[in-house]
Formats: structure tokens, sequence, C-alpha cells
């Protein structure tokens, strides 16, 4: 077992007086021992003395005796030389035992000296362990408190942690209550939803009715009152399209769209005019307006905004002139796409859902929910069959409208702000600043470009070969799809994307660009300059969100962070 610390310094300190003492008292003892071994030497040495002498003394004596005569002078002398070596022998050895007695009483002193030095040292030792025991008493008394100490803190931890354990098996009891009761909300809420859907759809389907029959009505009235020639075949026409109307209404149970009807809408005009007027500004929605798009005709103008709204405009003589609104969105509408025949009209919002209408009708004919987070853009693919939509919670779906459920998800990464498509290709621009290009029947990323900001709005040309691309760190870039580099970049002093969902539109011909800046201000681009080709800075008062380029060329509509709307051309 190994020794303490303390154990070791008083063992040492024991020690080291010992040999100490050792040391002072060996000195003095040593002298007198010496002087003691010299008197025992001589004392021997004086008993050797005396019996030579004393047989000596025999000697003399009978010598004495037997010559009585000549020699009793020299007899005497001797004899007295003998008694006085006797008297003087007698005297040393009184001495030596006198020096003798001496000794051994010092030798006794010295002996009761070191017995009391025994006693001394004894008794320090006995101090010395008391006090040790005593510290050392001490130090397992401070150890006991200390065990207690954590034996009741371990108590307490264990009484907390078994009051948490019933805490957590509450919460978590309480947490699988609230999921169910969450489920049957969310059922209820969907089911309230479709019924909501479907009263709408009646009521929409109630008005058309109503509009058809009163159309009717007036062919019935006009065909009884006589017209001249040039007035009847006017009405001939109108007959004509109302039946062509009628009969395209009845079609659009399909999502499908051939040739013959993506034909029937007018194509690209043949000149782009680039906007310099304000034809028309007016209130679009109840608060802020997020999103902008003509229909593929140009007919039509579609807003989306904060008050869950998506608004039909009719453009008619430089006039945005209301035609209907799409209701059935929980939240702010953030995107709008319609598609390749303009028949159907695609929202993103804020609720976690995109939604399919109809726009003839304006009847709400899907929501598509499955994200977990805002859904910031959605866009048909060009079969018209799927979309695609991106989400804050930075996936993006793949949506078969045929059998309405969600085909893929694709983890991107980052949030995607805005989309655009090819046949087999998704472009997403996303808040970590990339652009990412996705195969659809991989589900994989073919390639990634980093830029400077993030990025805010995507846009491809009329033949699908360059992208749009708008960030924010206030550039405009145009991608060549063929090299996968930057083409061209478009600045202008003032220019400030406002939002991360500023959006910017290539012109129906590729020749402009045009952009919505944070004061309010639209820019044009010529792409062929590279240069800003005009400026329109006095209509709006906030930010511009979104910015669409009518498919003929002749308008360009602009919504804002306010409630306004303008429509501009070069009239």
């Amino acid at each position: 077992m190994a020794e303490r610390p303390g154990e070791c310094m008083w063992k040492r300190h024991i020690l080291e007086q010992l040999k100490l003492r050792d040391r002072v008292q060996r000195q003095s003892f040593e002298e007198i021992i010496h002087q003691y071994h010299r008197l025992l030497e001589k004392s021997d040495l004086q008993t050797v003395l005396s019996e030579r002498y004393q047989a000596e003394k025999y000697d003399v004596q009978r010598g004495h005796e037997l010559s009585t005569g000549a020699e009793s002078s020299r007899s005497d002398a001797l004899q007295q030389e003998m008694s006085q070596m006797r008297i003087k022998h007698q005297e040393e050895l009184t001495e030596l035992h006198k020096k003798r007695g001496e000794l051994a009483q010092s030798v006794i002193e010295l002996n009761n000296q070191i017995q009391q030095k025994d006693k001394e040292i004894q008794s320090n030792e006995a101090k010395l362990y008391q006090q040790q025991i005593a510290n050392l008493e001490g130090d397992c008394r401070e150890l006991r408190s200390y065990l207690q100490d954590l034996e009741r803190a371990n108590q307490t931890l264990k009484d907390e942690y078994d009051a948490l354990q019933i805490t957590f098996s509450a919460l978590e009891e309480k947490l699988r209550k609230t999921t169910e009761d969450n489920q049957e909300l969310v059922s209820r809420w969907m089911a309230e939803k479709a019924q909501e859907a479907n009263r709408l759809n009646a009521e929409n389907e109630k008005d058309s009715r109503r509009r058809q029959a009163k159309l009717q009505k007036e062919l019935a009235d006009a065909a009884k009152e006589p017209l001249p020639i040039d007035q009847s075949v006017d009405l001939i026409f109108v007959l004509q399209t109302s039946v062509v109307f009628l009969s395209r209404r009845r079609s659009t149970n399909s999502f499908s769209t051939s040739p013959e009807t993506s034909e029937a809408h007018p194509g690209v005009s043949a000149e782009v005019r680039v906007p310099s007027t304000a034809l028309h500004v007016f209130e679009a929605h109840d608060g802020e307006v997020n999103a902008v798009r003509f229909s593929p005709g140009s007919r039509l103008l579609a807003t989306g905004g904060m008050d869950r709204r998506v608004k039909l405009w009719e453009v008619i003589a430089g006039r945005c002139e209301p035609k209907g609104a799409l209701t059935g969105s929980n939240a702010g509408i953030t995107s709008i796409d319609f598609d390749s025949a303009g028949s159907y009209l695609l929202a993103a919002s804020n609720d976690f859902a995109s939604r399919i209408w109809t726009v003839d009708d304006y009847r709400l004919r899907h929501t598509l929910t499955g994200h977990s987070g805002k859904v910031l853009s959605a866009r048909f693919l060009l079969d018209n069959a799927r979309i695609v939509s991106g989400s804050y919670d930075r996936t993006l779906k793949l949506w078969d409208l045929r059998s309405k459920v969600c085909m893929k998800t694709v983890f991107a990464g980052s949030s995607c702000n805005d989309i655009v498509c090819t046949e087999q290709c998704v472009m997403s621009g996303h808040f970590d600043k990339k652009v990412r290009f996705w195969d659809i029947r991989a589900e994989s990323i073919v390639r990634e470009l980093e830029l400077l900001g993030r990025i805010t709005s995507l846009d491809l040309n009329h033949d699908r070969t360059e992208l749009l691309t708008c960030s924010r760190d206030d550039l405009i870039k145009i991608i060549d799809l063929r090299t996968n580099t930057v083409r061209q970049t478009f600045s202008a002093q003032g220019f400030k994307c406002g939002a991360d969902w500023t959006r910017v539109t290539f012109s129906p011909d590729s020749s402009y660009v045009a952009g919505g800046s944070a004061d309010g201000a639209l820019y044009i681009w010529n792409i062929l300059t590279g240069k800003v080709d005009r400026t329109l800075d006095r209509n709006h008062h906030s930010a511009i969100n979104s910015v669409s380029w009518s498919p003929s060329g002749a308008y360009v509509a602009s919504v804002e962070k306010g409630s306004k709307a303008i429509l501009w051309s070069d009239m």
C-alpha cells in the first residue's frame, strides 16, 4: 500500500532527529569511554607491577634471611626504596580508583541524560503522532462531509432525473395526443377546404351558366331583329367565336395540350416595343403584390398578392380591366405561371402549397401539399402534365397532375427562390448563391454555378439557350447554357435588388432585359449594347417585386411592394 505524503515526512523527521542526537551525544561518550579504557589499562598495569613487586619482596626477604651479614645495609636501602615505590603505587592506585569512581558517576549521569532525552523524544514523537492523527481525523471528517454532500447532491440529481423522466413521459404522451389531434384537425381542415373549393367551384359554375344564358338570350334577341348585310356578317363572326369559346370550356378537364391548341394563340410579335409610358396605374391588391405574369396570348394579366388572391385582368386598349379573382389560398401568393395554352394558372403560396385553377371558369382544380416551408416558386413543365415546385424547406418536388401525387423529392441544400424548366432539365436559383441544374430523369444535380449574391430570379430566352439571373449583389447576368458560362453582366447606377424574390425578365425576342429596382425605378437594358436603354422612375413609390413582358412584345407589367401595378408601353 502506498504511503501518504504526511507519513513519509514525519518518519524522515524522526530519523534525522535520531541521527543528530547520535552525533551530538556520541562525541562526549567516546571521550569518556576512551579515558575509562586508559584507566582500566593503568589499573591492570598497576596490578601486574604490584604482583611483581610482591614477588620481589619475598625474594628480597629470603635473600635477607640468607645474607644477614654484609648485605644488611644494602637490604635496608632497597627495602626503603621499595617502601617508597609501594607508597607511590598505592597513591596512584588510589587516584585511579578515584578517577574510576568519577567516570562511573559520569557514566551514570550520562545514562540518566540519555534516558531523559529518550523520554523527551518519545514525548515529542507522541505529540507529533497525536498532531498527525488529529490532522488525519480532521481530513477524514472533511472527506466524510464531502462524501455526504456528494451523496445528497447525487440524491437531488436522481430526484430531478426521476421528475424529468416523469415530465418527459407526460410531455411525450401530450405530444402524441397533440399529434393525433393535429392530424385530425388537418384532416378536418382538408375536408373543409375541399368543401369550400367545391362550393367556390359550384358558385363559379353558376356564374358561368348565368353568363352563358345571358349570352344566348342576347344572341337570340339579336337574331330576331332584321340587320343589314354588314351587321349580319359581324353577328355570324360573333356566333362563331362564341361557339369556339364554349367548346374550349367543355374541353378544359384535361391537362395535356395538343399542338393545335398551342398554335391557336398568337406568337411572338415581329417587333418588340421598349416601354416609355405608364398607360395604366391601378390598385391591384389589398397589400403587397408579389407576382405578375402575362398569359401566353397576351390577352390576360395575372397578379398575386399578400391578400391570398390571384387576380385576372383583361388588357383592353392599354388598360387592365378586372376580369375575376382566383381564391382558395390560405396565405400570400409568391409566384404565378400559365401553362403553354393559357388554360390553367399555377400559383405558389406561403401556406406550403401550390394550387391550379382553370382560367376560364376560375375553378380551383388541385391543391398540392407536401412541402414543410413556404413554396417560393412553381412552374409547369413543357408537357403541361407535370409541375416543379421549390420551397423554403430546401427541397424541390416534381408533381404528376394526372395522378395528383408527388413523383420525386430532391433535397437541394438551400432555400429555392425561383425555378425555370426545359424538356429534361430544371434550373433552380438558391439562397446559397448557386444555380443548380437538375436532370429530371436521374434526380441528381448535373452541375452547379455559383454567383456572387443570393439568387432571386431566373428566366429563359425564347429558344431556351440562355438563362437570365438576378442576385442580391445587384447584378443581372446572362448564362450561356451551351457552355455553362456567364456571357453578359448588366448593372446600373441606382439599380438595387430589393428583395429575395425580385423577378426580372427577357423580352420576347431576347433583345432586352427588364428589371425593377428597390427605389421603384424600372430599368430596360439593351442586350446588344449591354447598356441601359431606358429608366422609368416616376410612377412606383416602393420597391418593384416583379416584371413581366407580354409575349406580343407590346406591354410590360410591373408590381410593387405596395399595392399598385403598372401597365407600360411605348404609346
